[in-house]
């Protein structure tokens, strides 16, 4: 805020990006360890998918003028955007497959939310939510498997990837833009890598610092993204790339401790593994889809993205891990004290469908 090109909007947006922070991560660290927010979570999201048909059935889908012909790009539900709509509806489906790890109710209604959310995926017409929604889970299923067999955090596990892409983008022509024109053929992305080249410029301009937080796009008439944008790039809200924002906004220092707090998510959900896997299988799939989808929009540090609310959430599911689980003696009838576990959202339930085994 003190070197942010508009100071006093960085310090309101600063502000309130602080009270989102501290209502969500507060409160899950200071709740019961038996109290099952995965489970929570994944009520708010059945909730919005049940909502969502009305506003699909009874709505119309967003239109997009291409010269002179007009295309149906697909519905948004109650959001402003499509692309929210398949994001929502691609959580709920990684929420539900882990609520089918549980016997009776919360096994069937697993299932009655996954064919809801498929349904709002394909109106939304959303495809690379949809990709990203197949890829993590097996993603983060292999990457668990390999941390278990090698012993190794999944941060080291995952970390070859992004670094393979780098060496092998550097030495080929193989990249970002080769293929978006594969897979849709479109080597902008629908424009993005446009926005991503003036973003480059502008990074180069403040490398270090920034530009100050989330004082660049659209703070004023002299803001930089208005007075140096070309064109269309001029009324962007963002760069939609987390990873370029944040080092628009508070530079490479910025960046390196985003890929910090990112690499320590990732680790510490091995720890989760060690005690129930199936939970670090959901909680390492959602992580890794918000991760992936940050490459596509500016989801990171902004308090009004829900996406970003989830991977507060997730990180404070696995600081609840963290900590040693407390014993608690239990005095039974015949006078003895049996040690009770409470990890969390495991109350009544050593393991998902079978009963506990004191």
């Amino acid at each position: 805020m003190l070197w942010a090109f508009k100071p006093d909007t960085s310090f309101i947006r600063y502000v309130q990006q602080v009270m989102v922070v501290t209502t969500v991560v507060v409160p899950a660290l200071l709740a019961d360890r038996r109290a099952d927010m995965i489970r929570a979570l994944f009520l708010c999201f059945a909730c919005a998918t049940v909502l969502n048909v009305f506003f699909v059935l009874g709505g119309d889908p967003l239109v997009v003028q291409y010269g002179a012909k007009s295309e149906n790009i697909g519905y948004p539900g109650y959001f402003l955007g499509k692309n929210y709509l398949g994001e929502c509806a691609t959580l709920a489906v990684l929420l539900s497959i882990h609520e089918m790890l549980y016997r009776g109710l919360r096994r069937v209604l697993g299932i009655i939310v996954i064919a809801v959310s498929l349904f709002l995926v394909f109106m939304a017409d959303s495809k690379t939510a949809l990709g990203l929604a197949i890829v993590t889970p097996c993603l983060a299923g292999l990457t668990l498997i390999a941390t278990k067999k090698m012993r190794l955090s999944p941060a080291i596990v995952l970390l070859p990837i992004p670094l393979g892409y780098t060496i092998l983008s550097s030495v080929s022509n193989f990249s970002i833009n080769r293929l978006s024109y594969m897979l849709f053929g479109d080597s902008t992305l629908t424009g993005r890598t446009l926005i991503w080249d003036f973003a480059t410029t502008e990074i180069a301009r403040q490398p270090l610092l920034g530009w100050g937080y989330q004082s660049f796009w659209l703070v004023g008439p002299d803001s930089p993204s208005l007075v140096d944008a070309p064109g269309w790039i001029k009324m962007m809200p963002n760069a939609h790339n987390g990873y370029y924002d944040t080092t628009l906004e508070i530079g490479y220092i910025g960046y390196c401790l985003l890929l910090i707090f990112i690499l320590v998510t990732l680790h510490a959900i091995g720890r989760v593994a060690y005690r129930d896997a199936a939970r670090a299988w959901l909680l390492l799939s959602v992580a890794l889809y918000i991760i992936c989808f940050n490459y596509l929009e500016s989801l990171w540090m902004r308090g009004f993205e829900f996406l970003w609310v989830v991977f507060l959430i997730v990180a404070a599911e696995i600081g609840r891990y963290w900590q040693p689980l407390p014993q608690k003696a239990v005095r039974t009838d015949s006078g003895f004290a049996v040690p009770r576990g409470s990890r969390p959202g495991h109350a009544g339930n050593s393991r998902p469908g079978r009963p506990n085994a004191i």
